[in-house]
């Protein structure tokens, strides 16, 4: 069975981004890019993989699930299929119908249709946020990638928004960048 994989960037204090939704105060340095080009090049968006002339097959994932707060982005620059070098699913219960046919809107049955996807062959499922989906799929989680970046932000959008819930993870992998970031890798304990 194929993992549900929460990959995503954070601040020191947990969080995705800022008040507002931001996440320009990442850096994003060269040594971030060359990570994320070698070792994820499946989570960059298609149009953004083609700026970068990253042409590979998907090493990581083949589906990519992610709230509507995080799908806008694409939407407001004419984006209607970001991840089109994968099967995309926007979880939203506002959107109704999807505005492209290669991506899959769920509003309901959220869980289930996780499961169901678990289930199918095929690489793993990437979880592309945000913290409010994350938590809401917290008990479906199975690993951790967590690309922890040298600033605190004092508030906006945390990791996981659920209700007290500890969940035990075990500590996979680290690796440092030259930049200051550290990516900890985490499976389900």
């Amino acid at each position: 069975m194929r993992k549900l994989v929460y990959y995503v960037g954070m601040s020191i204090d947990g969080f995705i981004a800022g008040p507002g939704g931001e996440v320009d105060f990442f850096p994003v340095t060269e040594d971030v890019v060359g990570f994320i080009r070698d070792d994820y090049p499946d989570t960059l968006p298609t149009h953004v993989r083609a700026q970068l002339g990253v042409d590979v097959p998907n090493p990581n994932f083949d589906v990519c699930v992610q709230g509507r707060v995080t799908y806008e982005p694409a939407l407001e620059i004419g984006v209607t299929s970001p991840y089109a070098h994968l099967r995309q699913v926007v979880v939203s219960g506002s959107l109704g119908e999807s505005p492209d046919p290669a991506v899959e809107v769920v509003s309901s049955g959220v869980v289930e249709r996780i499961r169901e996807l678990k289930a199918q062959p095929g690489r793993d499922i990437y979880l592309a946020g945000g913290g409010r989906l994350a938590g809401a799929l917290l008990a479906e989680v199975d690993a951790l990638v967590l690309k922890v970046y040298p600033v605190v932000v004092g508030s906006g959008v945390p990791l996981f928004s659920a209700d007290f819930s500890p969940t035990a993870f075990t500590l996979t992998g680290t690796k440092s960048l030259p930049s200051g970031m550290v990516v900890l890798s985490y499976e389900r304990a």
